[in-house]
This record gives structure tokens, C-alpha cells and sequence, in this order.
């Protein structure tokens, strides 16, 4: 394990976080899993957008570059995973170990924040466990845009894990920017957002749930509107064969592929139209 610094982590954090809009706020939210972290903004009597980030160092400050688009007519919740890197913390050795504990944990946030029912979004990780709270809860998810998710219509390229594995027997910032600096073929990265994956490095986090891809009869019963956006340049799976096979399974979907932009560099470097496209999809 690679050493932690606390402090540095807090100053790599909110210095993204400075690129939110200026109104944000931040509280917590508690739920037997553990004191929930969220950063909201936008109008507080508008509809709620729910958003879940990737794994690893991924945090809610990773939305930075669409929440401005995303609050003109969302209330937009981002939220840090429990036992992942971020404010959130779990309460002892009761954080999330299953499916049906991410639903549990994500039932009572949206409780906790007084939400009947919201709109959902996620990247890579937090797509996965978006879809699986949209099949597990469908009454309280009114639409669902997907980036890039993993493990949810193909798994994943041998050549990533490859890849990926010495930053998860060992992380340091050293590994974790040589990774990413792989899997965006050179792609220029905010410093702010580089930083702030290099400090999380060696955060104590707890194992997150995983499991198997979701069954296509599963994905068959999504009756949500989706939004899937693939990335064009994604090195985890096969973004064309992504498309195809999810195309074939969700009734109610629509799948593009975002070019020139890599899996990780979603959704911060995305094209500066990917808000506009989200927020269209919202307001359909």
C-alpha cells in the first residue's frame, strides 16, 4: 500500500471542487452504511439528479465540467462512494458488501435527502451500480444516463487489467498517473483533476462491491429511458461492441459514442457539448 496523505488529498479536493459553479454546497448524509458526502447545486425546488463517479480515485469533484450544465434545470447530487476516495465514511465494518446493500445505502441517501424518485446518472463504476439500482428500484429512477459504464454489456480488456494491475497491488501516484496516462493515449489532463487521482493513492478504502455482468434478461427489463454514451477511445472494453450489444438489449435506449475521448478522461475532458447532450436527454 502506498502512504496516504490526508491533507494533501483535502487540498487536491477542493481545489477541483473550486471549478464547480459558485452557488455549491456540501453536507452529509447519514445512513447505516456510514456518513454519505454530497456536493449539490443548482436550483433546490428543481428536479433531482442523482450522480454516481467511477471507482479508484474517482470522487464526485470528477463532474466538475458538466455540473454547471447539469444545474441550469437539475437539483444536482454528486455524491462520494462509501469506503471509496472522498468525504464520505463508513461506519465501521458496515459499509456496503453487496448489490443489495448498494441499494440499501442508495434508498436511504435518496430518503435522507427527502427524494421520492430522481434522475440518475453515472461513469464507469458508478454506472454499474446505477443500473443495478434502476433494476432493483425502478420506482424511484425517472431516466438514466450511462458513461461509459463497466461490467454492464461487455467485461473487460485483458490488455487494461494488465495494465491496471500494478496501481492496485501497489498504489502510488507514480503508477496511477503512468495508468492513466496510458489509457488517455496522451490525452491533456486537467493538472487539478491529475492530482488529485495521484493523491488519492493509498486512501484506506474498503473492497467495493463487485460481481458479475449484469444478465442481458436483466438489462431486457430496464424500462427507463437511457442515455448510453460510450467513449470512442475507451481502452477497457470494445466500445463498437459495447454499442451493438446494448442496443440489442435495453428497450428504451438511446447509444452514441462520444469520439476522441478516452474512458477515464470521462466526463471531465470530455467535448464541451457532452452537458447540452445530457441536459437534453434530462429534459426529454
Amino acid at each position: 500500500m502506498g502512504s496516504y496523505d490526508a491533507g494533501a488529498f483535502r487540498v487536491a479536493y477542493d481545489r477541483v471542487m473550486a471549478k464547480w459553479p459558485g452557488e455549491r454546497e456540501a453536507f452529509t448524509v447519514p445512513t447505516a452504511f456510514g456518513d454519505t458526502h454530497v456536493n449539490a447545486c443548482g436550483p433546490r425546488d428543481a428536479p433531482p439528479l442523482l450522480l454516481l463517479p467511477g471507482g479508484g480515485g474517482a470522487t464526485s469533484a470528477s463532474w466538475y465540467a458538466q455540473a454547471a450544465d447539469l444545474a441550469i434545470a437539475r437539483r444536482v447530487l454528486a455524491v462520494d462512494l462509501i469506503g471509496s476516495p472522498g468525504r464520505s465514511s463508513p461506519a465501521g465494518d458496515r459499509h456496503p458488501r453487496t448489490v443489495a446493500d448498494l441499494t440499501a445505502w442508495l434508498d436511504a441517501l435518496l430518503d435522507g435527502l427527502g427524494v421520492g424518485e430522481t434522475d440518475l446518472g453515472g461513469h464507469s463504476y458508478g454506472a454499474w451500480t446505477a443500473v443495478h439500482y434502476a433494476l432493483r428500484a425502478p420506482a424511484r429512477v425517472r431516466r438514466l444516463f450511462l458513461l461509459d459504464p463497466t461490467q454492464c454489456f461487455a467485461g473487460y480488456k485483458a490488455a487494461y487489467l494488465l495494465h491496471a494491475l500494478p496501481m492496485l497491488l501497489r498504489p502510488t501516484p507514480r503508477r496511477v498517473r503512468a495508468f492513466l496516462e496510458w489509457e488517455t493515449g496522451g490525452t491533456p489532463l486537467d493538472p487539478d483533476w491529475l492530482r488529485l487521482q495521484e493523491t488519492a493513492a493509498g486512501f484506506p478504502s474498503v473492497r467495493p462491491v463487485t460481481g458479475p455482468r449484469v444478465a442481458p434478461r436483466e438489462l431486457r427489463g430496464l424500462n427507463v429511458p437511457v442515455l448510453l454514451l460510450l467513449a470512442g477511445n475507451s481502452r477497457t472494453h470494445d466500445t463498437y461492441g459495447v454499442a451493438a450489444g446494448a442496443g440489442a438489449v435495453l428497450p428504451r435506449a438511446e447509444v452514441d459514442v462520444v469520439p476522441d475521448v478516452s474512458h477515464h478522461a470521462l466526463p471531465q475532458s470530455a467535448p464541451a457539448g457532452l452537458g447540452r447532450r445530457l441536459t437534453g436527454f434530462l429534459g426529454a
